[in-house]
């Protein structure tokens, strides 16, 4: 299969360098790269027009060019109407008499570890130049091929995308089914008890600050193995001796986890270990265990519920770009306490969600497999 400059496919448009000042809180969306990876996030607005090179509508090819190695960098379609291109995106033009921009936009997306590896910065973020990129050589069967592939690699993103939304909705439910049962922590409309997270707990632990490694023998969980929505993510873990491995920085399945230091928007990150063990955990995460029969399932939706965040935000201390919250502060949280057979209740639906969320899981990972060996194939010449 040829191969072809992309600068020669293509006319490249970057946005706007809109100024904080410039943006309104209605008008015409500025689309920064946030609005490209995260759906969720929320706009800012230009009320006065600008130079048409800088419209965008829906339909259009746009390439993230700056950011985070990871999450930042790639080629998206936009499909929400009339928009403002922001600085650190491109507006794609592709020539259709050579390439369909379906088409384009997988052989990008297939060659970002190569594009990221030409971008100039640090390690926490970088940025390739519309010279460099325009170098990139991508992979040009004649149209018709170009047009089948793309079909079919659509087919492929259509089942990731499915089991992702899927998966989105469960955690939508989540977030309802508290609410059902418990009513806005706020307003407490049920009449609960009022008390602090540590009249819940029977233990406050901080972890253990010994140096992890790539080579020890137990995992041990950090900052990274928690997600801002409530989760836990072991798929980046380092290890520590068995002999630093002492019991009382080993978890359980049950206890709370929290991220008592990180940034400012992440500070606070919560979530249940569900095991295996053994598991340590690192110094920036305190471990909370519950007494009786109260519920760290409840405990951690209300961390990671709107009202909670409100709370951690409010409460943290910034020093030179961290925030921190400590043990004691965490203990002080104030919150409704039902009684403990609806917070076991509440786990109970919890697991079940939980259950069905990890079968999911595990059909996206089969479906994200079957995309990359269809996209490797797509791009050597053999699908």
């Amino acid at each position: 299969m040829k191969s072809v400059r992309f600068g020669d496919l293509c006319k490249l448009q970057n946005g706007r360098a809109f100024k904080p000042e410039e943006w309104s809180e209605e008008g015409t969306p500025i689309v920064r790269i946030q609005n490209l990876n995260d759906q969720t996030k929320s706009f800012n607005y230009c009320n006065f027009d600008v130079d048409k090179r800088f419209w965008i509508d829906s339909g259009d090819l746009l390439f993230s060019w700056s950011g985070t190695p990871g999450t930042s960098f790639g080629a998206f379609f936009w499909n929400r109407g009339k928009g403002f291109l922001n600085q650190h995106i491109f507006r794609v033009d592709v020539k259709e008499e050579l390439v369909d921009k379906h088409y384009l936009r997988y052989a990008l997306n297939s060659l970002i570890v190569q594009i990221i590896d030409q971008a100039h910065g640090g390690v926490g973020l970088k940025h390739i130049t519309k010279g460099k990129l325009e170098e990139v050589q991508i992979p040009l069967p004649p149209l018709t091929e170009q047009r089948r592939i793309a079909s079919i690699l659509d087919k492929a993103d259509e089942l990731r995308q499915k089991r992702q939304q899927a998966i989105e909705k469960l955690d939508q439910l989540l977030q309802a089914t508290f609410i059902d049962m418990f009513g806005d922590p706020v307003s407490n409309p049920k009449g609960w008890d009022i008390g602090c997270i540590g009249d819940m707990l029977e233990s406050v632990k901080y972890g253990s600050s010994d140096k992890a490694t790539l080579e020890g023998e137990i995992p041990i969980l950090r900052m990274n193995n928690l997600t801002y929505s409530g989760e836990m993510n072991l798929t980046d873990l380092k290890y520590i001796t068995k002999v630093q491995a002492d019991e009382k920085y080993l978890v359980k399945e049950g206890d709370i986890l929290f991220n008592r230091t990180n940034s400012k928007e992440l500070v606070g990150k919560t979530a249940v270990y569900v095991g295996p063990e053994p598991m340590a955990y690192a110094g920036y995460l305190v471990r909370g265990r519950t007494k009786g029969s109260f519920a760290s399932e409840y405990i951690s939706a209300f961390l990671n519920s709107p009202w909670g965040k409100e709370k951690l935000q409010s409460m943290c201390k910034s020093i030179v770009g961290m925030a921190n919250i400590n043990a004691k502060e965490f203990q002080s949280i104030i919150l409704p306490i039902p009684p403990e057979n609806e917070q076991m209740h509440f786990k109970t639906r919890v697991l079940a969600i939980r259950e069905k969320k990890q079968l999911l899981a595990n059909q996206l990972n089969v479906f994200e497999s079957l995309f990359k060996s269809l996209q490797n194939q797509a791009f050597n010449g053999n699908l």
